[in-house]
């Protein structure tokens, strides 16, 4: 059971996180910038989990170690959710978001590489077919607006977003609530994009119930909802695991890029799709299911 709904946290993460596109782009497109938008998500997002925390009766006191690691764990989530905000300037949002797939394949080499987790010649296999998809990918957006910055923005996420995944499983955040985790990761990531934004293109306040629709609506569903889903599974199941199991975040991304926004997805890019989705399928096969460290629970924990 405990390792069924690791399964289920990490499914539902990457589902919700694929949503993104859906209630960002809108905001892109009506002429809020990025950092404006980040800083809105990000708060938002914290004020939700920061309610739970308290109706729940949980404790946010943490020591100032702790709040070290969680700040640096927010700096990753920051940049992670810039990159990819980014690139959606200059290639489709479901392109974007399946070069951030590749995200499981880097994890798994790191876990490989420094964690000393068992592997097998078909992590290379994987690798070569996933560097395979991401080429036609690019290749069938050439006709895009500077398709390359598109894609180095969308490849920064892969890594950025691989060692905040290693970190919420291998620091000091594995020992402590998962909400607790969610609400200093998210409030510290508000902190870094309000001063983004003063620092460069001003915070300005969403004027229409649409825009604040969309920031509530990106601020719970893929924020909330998935960064906690997220750290639930990576403490139940790993890090190697949880990052593999996000097939639902690309395949959602490109149902919601193609169906809501009319975006052209090429015969290329449905192949890139298929190879870069068939290495992370190759790599659950093959990859041996990483073991949980051992954590303090709270009481509030230990009654789920």
């Amino acid at each position: 059971m405990h390792n069924f709904k690791g399964i289920f946290y990490a499914v539902v993460s990457s589902a919700t996180f694929g949503l993104v596109p859906l209630f960002s782009i809108p905001l892109l497109q009506a002429g809020m910038a990025s950092p404006a938008i980040l800083f809105y998500r990000m708060l938002i997002a914290a004020l939700m989990t920061g309610a739970v925390v308290l109706f729940t009766r949980r404790t946010l006191r943490i020591s100032g170690r702790d709040a070290a690691v969680l700040a640096l764990l927010a700096v990753m989530y920051a940049a992670t959710a810039l990159g990819l905000l980014r690139s959606y300037d200059y290639i489709p949002s479901g392109v974007a978001t399946t070069v951030n797939f590749l995200y499981p394949l880097v994890v798994t080499l790191a876990m490989t590489l420094f964690f000393r987790e068992r592997s097998s010649v078909w992590i290379a296999v994987a690798v070569f077919i996933s560097l395979v998809g991401v080429a036609l990918l690019a290749w069938g957006d050439a006709g895009q607006n500077d398709p390359a910055r598109g894609l180095a923005f969308a490849a920064m996420t892969v890594a950025t977003y691989a060692v905040y995944i290693i970190g919420v499983m291998k620091s000091r955040a594995a020992r402590l609530d998962p909400l607790v985790v969610a609400f200093y990761v998210l409030i510290f990531s508000a902190v870094l994009f309000l001063v983004y934004a003063l620092a460069s293109s001003g915070l300005e306040v969403a004027g229409t119930w649409p825009a604040w629709r969309n920031l509530l609506l990106l601020a719970l569903l893929p924020t909330v909802l998935s960064n906690l889903t997220l750290v639930l599974a990576v403490q139940r199941i790993g890090p190697t695991m949880t990052s593999i199991l996000g097939s639902m975040e690309p395949l959602t991304a490109v149902l919601v890029g193609v169906v809501h926004f009319g975006e052209q997805f090429s015969f290329d890019d449905t192949i890139g799709l298929i190879l870069v989705v068939t290495a992370v399928v190759i790599v659950i096969l093959q990859t041996p299911q990483a073991s949980p460290c051992p954590r303090t629970d709270t009481p509030a924990q230990r009654r789920e």
